[in-house]
Order: C-alpha cells, then sequence, then structure tokens
C-alpha cells in the first residue's frame, strides 16, 4: 500500500474515504473467491430445491450490488455489504427435494435450519465435508429416510443436532457421543433401533428419543436379548477407546506432574520471576521504538533499571495479553510496561502493526509510548495510569476504598463510550477491541478513563479467521462474551457493545460480571441473567447499587441502567451501535459537563453502526517511526 491512500489510511483523526470504499479496496483481492462461492453455494441450493410455495421468490441472482444475497429470505450474512453467508434458516416453507449439498460452497456457514419441509432421501455420508464448521443442524419434520452417518460425529463444532420427526432408520451411531460441544439433541419419531449413544458432555433427556421402539440404554430401559449382543467390532472399537482413554489420562497426569515440578523448579530458580529479562539485558543492539518526542532518547537499560529488572513486585497487573510492570525513571516519570505473552508475530509484522498502533490516538485510550523488541520478548511502553482501572474502584479490592460517586461513575461511562465509540465508527483503520471488560478501562490521575489494549487481539494471532479466534479463546473475560459468540465464532462491533453493557451494568449495580452478591443463593446465573430475571419480574430497581439510591439522581441512574439492558440484549441486531450508547450516556449526563464540544464524535454519512469490522492495516514503519 502506497502513496496518497496509505497516507489517508494512516491518518486516524477523520474518515478520509468512505468505509464500504476503504473495505472494498482492502478485501477485496482476498475474499472475491470466497464471495463467488457464497452466491455459487445459494444458486446450487435454490435449483436442488422444488419451491412449491415459491418461498424463495426473493432469491433472485440477476441482482449484484454488494451484499445482494444478504436480503435473501431466510439468509443472515457475517456483515450486511459482503456476500458471507453465516447462516441459512428456511423452516415450514414447503420445499422438496433432497438435501442440498451445495451447501458445501458455504464455507463459512454456522447454522442450517431446513426444519417442516418435505426433504427426501438420506443425509450426505460424507456431512462434515459439507458443513464442517456447523454449530447448529436442524433437519427435524422432513420425510428423511436412510441411516444416520457416522461421519456427522465429525462435525466437532455441533452444538445443536436436531433429526427428530423423520424416517430415520439403524442405530444411532455411538462415534457420535464423542460430540463434546453438543448441548441439544432429538432423534425422536423415527425408526431407529439399538443402544443411545453414551455422550462425554452431556445427558439428554427421554423426549430426546421417544417413539424409536427399538432404542434401548440410559435414559431409555435397558437393553436385553439381542441388543445386548454388541458387534465384535463394537467391543474392540470400545476396548482400544478404553485402552487410549486410560493411556490419554496417564498422559495428563504426568504432564500436569512434570510442568508442577518444572515450575517448582523454575521458582526455585528464579525467585524474582525476572528471567527472561536477565537474558536480553546483556543482547547487543536492541532499540526501544518511541513515539513521543518528549521520550524518544530513552534506552532499554533506562526501563530495566526503571523496574528494577522487571521485577515480580512491580507487576501492577496482569491478564490474556501479559503482565504489566511500573517503571519510576530517575527524573520520576512513571512508565507502564507490558510484556505481551505468545504473540505469534514475526518481526517484520510485529513492527507494521506497531506503526498502525502508535497512530491511533485518543484522549480516552491509553497513550502507547513506544514498544522495544528484544530477542523473543515484545514490550509494548504505556503512560501511566496512576489511579489504576475500573475493575478495582467499583469492587473495592483495596481495604479503605469508598464506593466510586455517581458523579464518578457518569464521567467513566461516558469517557469510556466516547473512546469505544472513536475506535468503532472514527479511527481509521476502525478497531474492534473484543476483550472489553472493567479491568481494561484504567484511571488517570483526574479519573479521566482511558482504554487500554485495544488492537491487541492482532497481536496475539496472526491468523485472523473467525474459526481461530472461537477455538483460541480470545473473546474476552467470563462474563463480557456476548452469546452469539458461542454461535457466529466471529468477533463484531455489537459483541464490544455487549461487554461495554456488562460494564455498565457494574457501573450502576456495584455487582462483578459473574456473581451477584444481591440475588439469592439459589441463582447460579451471571450479572445479565440476573438483570434480564428482574427486568422481567419488573424489578429492576432493586438492581441498583444501594451506595447510589436517594442521593438525588435516582433517575439518572435508573436511565444509565436502561441503556445497560439494552447493549446486553440476547439479539445482536437489536443492541444499540456504540456511537449510540455514547449519545444517550451524554444525553443523560448533559447536566454534569462530562464532555467538551471539541470531543463530541462526529459519525460518517455512510455509516450505520451495523457494518464495521476490524481493519488494522500493515504499514511501512520506517515512514511512521
Amino acid at each position: 500500500m502506497n502513496g496518497p491512500f496509505k497516507k489517508m489510511v494512516s491518518n486516524c483523526g477523520a474518515l478520509a474515504i468512505p468505509a464500504a470504499t476503504l473495505i472494498y479496496l482492502l478485501l477485496s483481492c482476498t475474499v472475491c473467491c470466497a464471495l463467488q462461492s457464497d452466491i455459487d453455494c445459494l444458486k446450487s441450493t435454490k435449483s436442488s430445491l422444488e419451491d412449491t410455495s415459491n418461498s424463495l421468490a426473493s432469491w433472485n441472482f440477476n441482482n449484484q450490488t454488494e451484499g445482494f444475497i444478504c436480503k435473501f429470505t431466510g439468509i443472515e450474512c457475517w456483515h450486511p455489504d459482503e456476500n458471507r453467508v453465516l447462516s441459512i434458516r428456511l423452516p415450514d416453507m414447503g420445499l422438496k427435494g433432497e438435501f442440498p449439498r451445495g451447501i458445501q460452497n458455504c464455507s463459512s456457514l454456522t447454522s442450517l435450519d431446513l426444519s417442516n419441509n418435505k426433504l427426501n432421501g438420506s443425509i450426505p455420508p460424507n456431512i462434515s465435508q459439507v458443513i464442517g464448521f456447523m454449530v447448529n443442524l436442524d433437519l427435524s419434520s422432513n420425510l428423511l429416510s436412510g441411516e444416520i452417518p457416522v461421519n456427522l460425529a465429525n462435525c466437532s463444532y455441533l452444538n445443536g443436532l436436531k433429526l427428530d420427526n423423520n424416517r430415520l432408520r439403524g442405530q444411532i451411531p455411538p462415534e457420535i457421543g464423542l460430540l463434546g460441544r453438543l448441548n441439544m439433541f432429538s432423534v425422536a419419531n423415527n425408526q431407529l433401533t439399538g443402544p443411545v449413544p453414551n455422550f462425554i458432555n452431556a445427558t439428554f433427556p427421554v423426549e430426546s428419543y421417544a417413539n424409536n421402539p427399538g432404542l434401548c440404554g440410559n435414559p431409555l430401559p435397558v437393553c436385553r436379548g439381542p441388543a445386548k449382543k454388541t458387534p465384535i467390532g463394537l467391543i474392540a472399537g470400545v476396548t482400544i477407546g478404553v485402552v487410549t482413554v486410560g493411556a490419554v489420562a496417564m498422559a495428563i497426569g504426568m504432564f500436569f506432574y512434570l510442568r508442577r515440578v518444572s515450575r517448582k523448579k523454575k521458582k526455585d530458580d528464579d525467585p524474582e520471576g525476572n528471567k527472561w529479562a536477565k537474558t536480553i539485558k546483556g543482547a547487543k543492539a536492541i532499540k526501544l521504538s518511541m513515539f513521543e518526542k518528549s521520550v524518544s532518547k530513552m534506552r532499554l537499560s533506562d526501563v530495566m533499571k526503571a523496574s528494577d529488572n522487571f521485577s515480580k513486585n512491580n507487576i501492577i497487573g496482569s491478564g490474556r495479553t501479559g503482565a504489566v510492570y511500573r517503571a519510576v525513571l530517575d527524573d520520576g516519570t512513571s512508565l507502564m510496561v507490558k510484556r505481551l505473552q505468545n504473540t505469534q508475530h514475526s518481526e517484520k509484522e510485529f513492527l507494521s502493526e506497531m506503526a498502525t498502533l502508535g497512530n491511533v490516538k485518543h484522549r480516552n485510550l491509553v497513550p502507547l509510548l513506544g514498544f522495544c523488541v528484544a530477542k523473543k520478548e515484545r514490550l509494548l511502553v504505556y503512560k501511566d495510569m496512576p489511579n489504576g482501572n475500573l475493575h478495582d474502584k467499583l469492587h473495592l479490592v483495596s481495604e479503605g476504598d469508598r464506593p466510586l460517586e455517581w458523579l464518578l461513575r457518569m464521567k467513566v461511562g461516558i469517557g469510556a463510550a466516547k473512546g469505544f465509540a472513536w475506535l468503532h465508527h472514527n479511527c481509521n483503520p476502525r478497531i474492534i477491541h473484543r476483550n472489553i471488560s472493567s479491568k481494561c478501562i484504567l484511571l488517570d490521575v483526574e479519573f479521566e478513563p482511558r482504554i487500554s489494549d485495544f488492537g491487541l487481539a492482532r497481536l496475539m494471532n496472526p491468523i485472523d479467521t473467525h474459526l481461530s479466534t472461537f477455538v483460541n479463546g480470545e473473546f474476552g473475560d467470563m462474563g463480557y462474551v456476548a452469546p452469539e459468540y458461542l454461535r457466529t465464532l466471529a468477533a463484531t462491533p455489537k459483541g464490544d457493545v455487549y461487554s461495554f453493557g456488562v460494564v455498565l451494568l457494574e457501573l450502576v449495580t456495584g455487582e462483578r460480571p459473574t456473581y451477584v452478591t444481591k440475588a439469592p443463593e439459589s441463582f447460579k446465573g451471571n450479572l445479565v441473567e440476573w438483570i434480564t430475571h428482574l427486568s422481567g419480574e419488573s424489578m429492576l430497581q432493586d438492581a441498583i447499587d444501594r451506595s447510589l439510591c436517594g442521593k438525588g439522581y435516582d433517575d439518572e441512574v435508573f436511565q444509565v441502567l436502561k441503556v445497560a439492558c439494552r447493549c446486553v440484549l440476547s439479539e445482536h441486531k437489536e443492541r444499540p451501535s456504540m456511537f449510540e450508547v455514547y449519545q444517550l450516556l451524554t444525553a443523560i449526563g448533559e447536566r454534569y459537563n462530562v464532555t467538551t464540544e471539541n470531543d463530541i464524535l462526529m459519525l460518517s454519512e455512510t455509516d450505520d453502526g451495523f457494518q464495521l469490522e476490524e481493519l488494522i492495516v500493515a504499514q511501512d514503519v520506517k515512514e511512521t517511526l
């Protein structure tokens, strides 16, 4: 990327070109083939089905506008302006024909619902190659016959599988019991026989197997007579499985034992926890690159000295992206240094990412002052935030702490919303945070909120695919993760809105996201589930932090609570955009004058809050530093 366009991309102060144009220019070279395959997928699906009710009339392939297939009946895309199919839902549409094998071309498909139609024939024997990354499959209430293919057990991402009300026969493949993510399963009203599978991570009720006279085994009656005669191959398979499981269990046990011994040895050999730092101390030609001119002469040795060689005593925080150390320079300047862990970028890729992140500046972001690459170590240097993080201030980690006053909570809520909205809507490139929590909102000397860890998700995983981000668990801390991530496997702006909604609930209730002290002992859910319960009972007022009640701003607190409830709606399309959240909070806190005219976010004309995706653009490091 060179020339004027590159300069526009590196300018985070305003949108230089429309978002759709930017996304197209950046992604067209990599996704055009994938998008065409999804169009072919739907063409093949339509042609293979007999549409007796004309339910697929909207599937008009003569329209070639961007994202045109996303407007088809029953089709949901990853983004409305991109022809990449996320789910196909065509229940109760009178469709006839066999299972549409063209589905295989929808390579990003995660949910398929063809229930209550008149599909006949058998389920494809190579079904896992047709729906490899499927999370939910519903083929119930059709006319499907034949056996349930053993290959279905290879669809390892399945959470839900509904095959009830068909004409399936034979045995349920015992291998299906190995689907570890399965939490919904039904084969009722078929012609199945033999023992039911023994699921490794779930137990399904009798209703899941009802009206299959030939099925037996828990939770159904015990298998008797011929049903007890298990094929020799199955016995051998089970025996091998037991031996294998035993061997694996022993290997796992040995692994943890040896790791424990290794950790103890390392602890004994490294009492200060900084052995890694000592290995880079003597390395030659290590450069500490700084973005700020005022600290451009700083050297790695200065930071090493300021942090006592990164002693564990100077750790002020840690998370999934790494530990944070406080470093105090000779002149009294206090810095925060994050040691990134498990970053898989090459040095060249890391430098390119840092060049971009160094230009991402806003008053509600923690200033990134510089970075260092030393052997395999990656260090980020930030301006110190002396008042710690919002989580500790809300949940009173230190003795003697007092609950935050409402004015300060409003200031933090509005400022943080402004920072996240800027990342989503005005920063160029756009950034989805992915890991929003009250711990990533730091407080400067004036208690102005500053967002940390923005853009770091990219540094931790260079293979930025929906599957890798899901499998590697990069979507944030427990209690903050949007429910659709388990279904879509993709980070989205609305996922960030959900996480920020949980932060707003913390601000209003004073409760932790995973444990509610005010809830009855019998309640085992998280904060969002508790709020949902109270809302259904018209008891939302009971959720408000008692330290805020009766002090003259009860109405404002309740209004913020309602904004938070909108943010954590289970249906992501019903949530507001981050810009709308910022506007709502600003209107509620208008009388406190916690924002200024110069900081008001200007939304681009083409931005509707639904069409954003994370773009971190690699740039030429030499031009930026």
